[in-house]
């Protein structure tokens, strides 16, 4: 017989315990009172808040951060949460004040924050059935839901939650190619030389980016001019497609817009539609910020033609009025997700594909948060038609401040209000500027009206002039609001015209 294995000497040593670290059974109540005390923290801030911001600078902030030093513990959370205000909660942007006018977040439904307690706390993990059970079937009855919202047929649509329109965009336009290249022959670099994706000159620029990401490069994303109302033109896309054919490239997809960024413009979707059958393109509508229109009351018919899309772009986190991040991928047809299957036996092997609901299949990402609770709280407290009503506010508001925008000498409209974005240009009648001092102008007021902290607005640029914007998705803001930053605006400027004249700064 063969030498008896030596036995192994344990030391008699008392292993260190972390319940007083982690969240378990033995936590709990400490886990609740912390939690209670930290949303007082952010309670109170919200309660006595009075301007979207303090103006900090980059600097100032960095100044403080920088002299922390994470390898020393402060020991305590009550001390952390202390460190953490005057770090980050008291110079917080806070996008429920109503002279946030800037980009396109949103102040969001109490429900919603309120079940991220659950989302954060039992920590699902979305990838698998068995490590989300009824997570799992609660996200894919609210893509359901938003299947019907958009005109497709809810038992043959399908979809994903992602973190946001960028990702939901990359998966249409991921779809979208391996869709074009199973129809080319030749090798797979030949093949995707000759691919094209169409979008306006306004669409996102993850349709852009998306295009780099998927191998086909920048300039495989063509930019089709808009009209006058900066919507995707029709007969210019027709021409260009005319021409790139003949040239042997492949129309890969037709990206519309339902809302872009700075004009809220809705491309001409019935039209688009008609053009990408002709050519046998993916049709994709990017509606992260118009899909609020889903579920208004009065503005419904503006998405005319949405429900012929092959794919679209949610992002709840906009219009929903969600916090970040929710946004989805709905594709009409659920064999659209057959191109992006993976498989893991480890995770969700191939020969379960049929019994198990595994999402992992179907996402770019294999962790995911339980983002879709967040949604399903909010519908089933408030309600899609209170949503809509929000949405509806938030146009109307818009409609009203383009006059008030009129009414103001120094203030010029470029275009008409189509969602709840107002793009303009500060320009005083006394004091004409060359475009290079214009551009400066206007980002100079954009500035001292931060740094003032009485409001933020956004800015832009269209064919090289420096633009304000006013990005509405507050439906408590009023039109007092909105003429009290207008007022500022006109004041800052005429400030700054002064100096330049003074000498003074």
């Amino acid at each position: 017989m063969g030498a008896s294995l030596p036995t192994l000497q344990i030391p008699d040593v008392p292993l260190p315990l972390y319940d007083d670290a982690l969240l378990c059974a033995d936590t709990a109540e400490a886990f609740e009172e912390a939690s209670h005390r930290a949303v007082s923290l952010v309670g109170e801030k919200f309660a006595t808040v009075s301007a979207p911001t303090t103006g900090p600078t980059p600097q100032q902030m960095a100044d403080r951060i920088n002299h922390v030093n994470l390898r020393s513990p402060l020991g305590t959370m009550d001390q952390s949460f202390n460190e953490l205000n005057d770090l980050y909660v008291k110079d917080a942007v806070y996008f429920h004040d109503t002279k946030y006018a800037a980009h396109l977040n949103c102040p969001v439904a109490i429900p919603a924050v309120v079940a991220e307690n659950f989302v954060t706390t039992i920590n699902t993990s979305m990838d698998t059935f068995d490590q989300s059970a009824g997570a799992t079937l609660i996200e894919r009855k609210l893509i359901s839901f938003t299947a019907e919202l958009i005109g497709f047929d809810p038992q043959n649509a399908d979809g994903i939650f992602t973190s946001g329109g960028t990702q939901s965009n990359l998966q249409a336009m991921l779809i979208a190619r391996n869709t074009a290249t199973a129809k080319l022959v030749g090798s797979l670099p030949e093949r995707l030389a000759k691919l094209r994706i169409y979008c306006s000159e306004d669409a996102h620029f993850s349709i852009r980016n998306a295009a780099m990401l998927l191998g086909l490069g920048y300039e495989a994303a063509v930019a089709i001019p808009t009209d006058a109302q900066h919507r995707m033109d029709a007969q210019a896309l027709r021409n260009r497609l005319f021409q790139d054919v003949n040239e042997g490239l492949v129309p890969m997809a037709i990206s519309a817009t339902s809302g872009t960024t700075d004009f809220g413009a809705i491309d001409p979707l019935v039209q688009l539609r008609e053009i990408a059958s002709e050519v046998g393109a993916w049709f994709h509508v990017d509606a992260a910020y118009g899909c609020g229109l889903l579920v208004s009351n009065r503005h419904r018919h503006r998405l005319d033609g949405i429900e012929q899309a092959d794919s679209v772009t949610v992002d709840y986190h906009k219009s929903f009025f969600q916090p970040i991040g929710s946004s989805a991928l709905i594709v009409r047809a659920s064999s659209g997700f057959e191109s992006i299957a993976h498989y893991a036996e480890y995770l969700n092997p191939a020969a379960e594909a049929e019994e198990t609901p595994n999402q992992v299949s179907k996402s770019l990402q294999t962790t995911r948060r339980f983002d879709a609770l967040k949604l399903w709280v909010t519908l089933r407290t408030l309600g899609a038609s209170r949503l809509g009503e929000m949405f509806d506010q938030v146009i109307a508001l818009a409609e009203d401040a383009q006059h008030e925008v009129a009414m103001r000498a120094q203030l010029h409209l470029v275009a008409d209000v189509q969602l709840s974005t107002l793009v303009f240009s500060f320009e005083d009648p006394e004091h004409p500027l060359e475009l290079a001092e214009h551009n400066a102008l206007a980002n100079q007021i954009r500035q001292r009206l931060y740094s003032s902290g009485e409001a933020m607005i956004a800015a832009t640029t269209v064919a090289g002039k420096r633009l304000l914007k006013l990005t509405l998705l507050n439906p408590n803001t009023t039109l007092a609001d909105i003429s009290e930053i207008l007022d500022a605006i006109c004041r800052i400027g005429t400030e700054i015209l002064a100096e330049r004249t003074t000498g003074d700064k």
